[in-house]
This record gives structure tokens, C-alpha cells and sequence, in this order.
């Protein structure tokens, strides 16, 4: 059973979420030859305060 672990920025909506977790589910069981029913999608919304990119906090972007 894969699972598909989704780390991002929190603030998507529960909308943006559900087509997100259905791409990935339809990619995932093309490619790696399994059912979507077998395919785990896994969201953590990280604040920007908890989040760095090249040394400097997304919250100071």
C-alpha cells in the first residue's frame, strides 16, 4: 500500500486538498500498478513560522 506523505504552507482549503489528494491517488495507482482504494495521502500544513528556505523563515518572505 503506498502512502503519499504531503508536507506544504498551511492555508489550502479542504477543496484544493481533495483534488490534490485525487491526482496523486490516480498518479500513484497508474504508475506503481496498485488501487487507488490501497493508496494513503497524507497532508501536514506546516505555518510559515516553522518553515525555512535558504536560511531565511517563510513568515519573513
Amino acid at each position: 500500500m503506498p502512502i503519499v506523505r504531503v508536507e506544504m504552507w498551511s492555508g489550502r482549503s479542504q477543496s484544493q486538498k481533495a483534488e490534490l489528494a485525487r491526482a496523486i491517488t490516480e498518479a500513484v495507482a497508474t504508475i506503481a500498478r496498485t488501487s487507488a482504494e490501497e493508496t494513503i495521502v497524507i497532508f501536514q500544513d506546516i505555518p510559515k513560522e516553522n518553515w525555512a528556505k535558504g536560511g531565511v523563515m517563510a513568515s519573513e518572505r
